[in-house]
């Protein structure tokens, strides 16, 4: 059940252009392909590469740790990868959320072997207190506390993404 609004729909898109205007400074002199890790940062990297003052490829991977629980697993499965060939460029890796950092690192893990030029992460929420492995971040929207977030791409068991907010999402186990 929804708990309670973490995020107005206002301040993602506040903060959308806020990184927007940071990577827009960054893409000077570089080729960039945008990966999406799937479905999750959809919302996010099409709000994000709307505000973008360049043309960028953009491509997705599809990677799960989650399945149907508030807790990762700790096993990623690769369900989709890149079409696009990345070697040579600069891949911006967009995440919605990052927080035990084991999806993350073995989808750049994934993307380095593929020898591109450069590899950074945009994420629009950051939950340090999770991390199991530290992973650079390059572009932080929010770092947000320890609670398991829905909205705005963000799911529980594939329900809650089309959101305008982000909310704290409470399991009918754990309210009860």
């Amino acid at each position: 059940m929804l708990k309670e609004k973490v995020i107005s729909a206002e301040k993602i898109q506040k903060v959308i252009a806020t990184l927007a205007e940071e990577i827009n400074a960054d893409l000077e002199g570089r080729d960039p392909v945008f990966v999406g890790i799937l479905k999750g940062a959809v919302y996010f990297m099409t709000a994000l590469t709307l505000h973008l003052n360049r043309s960028v490829v953009v491509d997705f991977i599809q990677a799960s740790s989650y399945g149907a629980t508030t807790e990762s697993s700790g096993t990623v499965t690769l369900i989709k990868d890149v079409t696009v060939d990345i070697a040579g460029k600069d891949v911006y890796v967009i995440e919605d959320i990052v927080d035990t950092g084991l999806t993350l690192a073995d989808v750049v893990a994934l993307l380095r072997a593929r020898h591109p030029r450069s590899v950074q992460v945009v994420t629009l929420l950051s939950k340090s207190s999770r991390r199991k492995i530290e992973i650079p971040l390059d572009f932080v929207g929010l770092e947000i506390e320890d609670r398991f977030v829905v909205g705005f791409g963000l799911d529980f068991a594939e329900r809650f993404r089309n959101l305008r907010d982000i909310w704290e999402f409470v399991s009918d186990q754990e309210g009860a």
